[in-house]
């Protein structure tokens, strides 16, 4: 299967060029906003084909999910997030009633690129400035000034409904482990059923 093969051979070329991202958890109180928070941004950025988008443009019937990830370009956790999201997800999400979009620090040149080569169904949004990593609490601080992975998030995903009110948080400890999709969907069908 042609996702099967890219998939081992993104994961393939990580462990032979040996990248050693440091292993900086989330802290343990949790970070951004709490379940049950209404938030005031409208999530206006552009995405990878260069195109406007905000909220209004991605929500579904029942509202959004928005997954902060750290980069398309260069964090191979991220990219299996996202091919995974792409491969399994989307379609499901939406058959649910939600939006989905992506949100990262990454230069839109760098969005359209992996879109490119993975044709994603969603809004993978740059956030400029990580704007809106910081106003959530996101932003993972371990990265200072001038090092290339300043303003990066912790690896979060927020479910939102239609007035932008957060009614589940999903995410792990440790950047290298991302909510399943099996997860998503299941979060997805008990708010369904509350």
């Amino acid at each position: 299967m042609r996702i099967t093969s890219k998939i081992v051979s993104l994961l393939s070329s990580f462990l032979l060029l040996g990248v050693a991202a440091s292993a900086q958890m989330a802290p343990s109180d949790n970070v951004g906003p709490e379940v049950g928070t209404v938030l005031n941004m409208d999530f206006a950025a552009t995405d990878q084909t260069g195109a406007p988008q905000n909220f209004n443009s991605f929500v579904g019937e029942k509202g959004a999910i928005i997954v902060f990830y750290r980069s398309a370009k260069w964090c191979p956790f991220c990219q299996m997030q996202l091919i995974d999201l792409n491969t399994n997800a989307v379609k499901d999400i939406k058959a649910r009633g939600y939006g989905l979009a992506a949100i990262s620090y990454d230069k839109t040149r760098d969005l359209e690129r992996f879109h490119r080569k993975w044709r994603v169904e969603f809004p993978l949004l740059s956030d400029d400035g990580s704007k809106m990593i910081k106003a959530l609490g996101l932003q993972n601080p371990y990265y200072e000034e001038g090092h290339y992975a300043h303003g990066v998030p912790y690896p979060v995903i927020l479910v939102l409904d239609k007035d932008k009110k957060i009614i589940a948080k999903l995410m792990r400890e440790s950047y290298r482990e991302r909510p399943e999709t099996e997860v998503i969907l299941e979060t997805l069908d008990s708010l369904s059923a509350s």
